[in-house]
């Protein structure tokens, strides 16, 4: 084995999901959108998901609405993981729709 080769040690391996971006993911997951938003108030990541997180909620209370409520499910369920797929990848994505109207929140 080559010296020129370095092993990283566990501690000094930097995981792409920091604590932050996992806080955040839980704006994702119906009313948890309430984490980000309480923990991290000052931090326009986490309030620029949880806003979008907010209005997935209030979708997810129309889902029992018969015939379009499956797809409506159908529907939040993608923008949920699209959502979680962009805190990860670290973008501000806006959701169609959903994001126009999370703008309009001023929390």
């Amino acid at each position: 084995m080559e010296n020129s080769q370095k092993e990283q040690k566990p501690e000094e391996k930097k995981s792409s999901l920091t604590e932050d971006k996992v806080i955040t993911i839980l704006s994702y997951i119906g009313l948890l959108f309430l984490v980000p938003l309480l923990l991290k108030k000052e931090d326009k990541f986490a309030k620029f998901h949880a806003k979008q997180g907010l209005v997935l909620c209030i979708g997810w209370i129309f889902t029992w609405i018969p015939y379009i409520g499956w797809l409506l499910w159908i529907v939040l369920a993608i923008f949920s993981i699209w959502g979680i797929i962009n805190v990860v990848n670290g973008k501000y994505t806006k959701l169609p729709l959903i994001g126009d109207l999370a703008e309009k929140f001023k929390i």
